[in-house]
């Protein structure tokens, strides 16, 4: 099973990405998936999860840490194995690597929660 975040890129303030996460070897059906993302010389941290079904959104979510609540939007498509964080009103506080985390447990907060990681993308925002 393997994750493959992309879309990352230098952003200036203000812009927007879009970021992918494709899963291989696995479908996103009843899973939690969620982002993180970790800045250098800090921990990694929550932005957004939601939880799907096998006949599409469960109810469950999704949730966004405080930061990226009006800001960013998580959405997938378990047809397509892919998800996707949607990422506007980029500020240069937002710069990080962000990791897609998938998990057939409960939609959570806590990254050591998840069993399947992605490789990460690079966000750099300029001011």
């Amino acid at each position: 099973v393997q994750l493959q975040a992309s879309g990352g890129g230098l952003v200036q303030a203000g812009g927007s990405l879009r970021l992918s996460c494709t899963a291989s070897g696995r479908t996103f059906s009843n899973d939690a998936l969620a982002w993180f993302r970790q800045a250098p010389g800090k921990e990694r941290e929550f932005v957004a999860g939601i939880r799907w079904s096998n006949t599409g959104w469960s109810g469950i979510g999704p949730y966004y840490a405080d930061f990226a609540k009006g800001r960013f939007t998580i959405s997938l498509d378990n047809t397509k194995n892919t998800a996707w964080l949607q990422m506007n009103s980029l500020k240069p506080e937002d710069t990080a690597v962000y990791y897609c985390a998938d998990t057939v447990g409960v939609l959570t907060f806590v990254a050591m929660e998840y069993d399947y990681w992605g490789l990460g993308t690079q966000v750099t925002v300029s001011s």
